[in-house]
């Protein structure tokens, strides 16, 4: 039998650098933000600012989350971790989507009780300090805006970011309402929005990340379809034990045994099948195991492969 590995790190060397560095700009950014706009909405007692404010502080926490994920995965493996902390970019996200689901439920609450009375709220301070938090989250969501849409932790700050700018959006609509018709209610239904928002666009994030936390096949890749695929090979009469998981951010493991009786060189096989995997399905961790007939081998699912470097 044979084995054969593939971790693609030429062309991965080293992908959490610049993320931790956006993390660590995007999260002070945020915190100078909602540190003035609480300021404000404590001084004009605007409940629209101040979930606003919350909003944002659960975005700083899950943000600063993502910004130590990040810098934890660069550490290298070593004694008991062989893969690395890899992990915590996929465990930072679903901490992240809980603690935004928890504050949507505590803003919703406290608007509904201030629908009953809604307090007169000064507009202009409203509008201008909401405007400058579209400005904020633009340009924060610019800053991590590079692979977002394959890399799980920095999708949950480009959501949360492209979340706020659209809040921030209502609450200066709200607070334009306010000063043109004198809605006072505009401020607790501003209040409520921002928390169906937080519930709504949480929900993905939550889901998505739990199933990576219990190392279900990534959304981007059809397990179905690499089993066709390594079945297709040259000399494979059948595969098994196919397990298929995220190891972190931009990277994809898969372990297989491949029973091919034909005596050949087995090493320019796999060489070429880890390629192929990578190319194809951006699986770029695999590990292959080559039984010559049934019964031969060990099942990789008792042991999970070594990370080698």
């Amino acid at each position: 039998m044979g084995h054969g590995h593939d971790h693609g790190h030429a062309a991965h060397a080293h992908p959490h650098a610049s993320a931790t560095r956006a993390f660590a700009s995007v999260t002070l950014i945020n915190l100078a933000y909602t540190a003035l706009e609480a300021g404000y909405g404590f001084h004009t007692n605007s409940l629209a600012l101040l979930s606003d404010a919350l909003h944002n502080l659960g975005d700083v926490l899950g943000l600063a989350l993502a910004w130590s994920a990040a810098a934890i995965a660069r550490r290298p493996p070593r004694g008991r971790h062989t893969y690395g902390w890899r992990r915590a970019t996929l465990l930072s996200p679903l901490a992240n989507a809980v603690l935004l689901m928890v504050f949507s439920g505590a803003l919703g609450w406290e608007a509904f009780r201030r629908f009953s009375a809604p307090p007169d709220i000064p507009a202009t301070p409203v509008i201008v300090v909401a405007a400058l938090g579209i400005l904020v989250n633009l340009g924060a969501a610019w800053l991590v805006r590079d692979g977002h849409a394959h890399d799980l932790n920095k999708r949950g700050a480009f959501l949360h970011l492209m979340a706020d700018a659209a809040v921030s959006l209502a609450a200066v609509l709200a607070g334009v309402g306010m000063a043109t018709l004198g809605w006072a209610w505009l401020d607790p239904a501003t209040a409520l929005l921002i928390a169906v928002v937080v519930a709504v666009g949480s929900w993905r994030l939550l889901r998505d990340s739990f199933d990576a936390a219990m190392d279900a096949v990534p959304g981007s890749v059809d397990a179905d379809e690499v089993g066709a695929f390594l079945r297709a090979q040259p000399g494979v009469a059948a595969v098994h034990h196919l397990h298929i998981w995220s190891l972190g951010a931009n990277e994809i493991a898969l372990t297989a045994h491949l029973v091919r009786p034909r005596e050949d060189d087995h090493d320019a096989f796999i060489d070429a099948t880890v390629h192929a995997l990578d190319h194809r399905f951006g699986i770029n961790h695999a590990t292959l195991q080559i039984e010559r007939g049934a019964g031969c081998g060990h099942d990789l699912h008792d042991a999970a492969p070594h990370h080698s470097r």
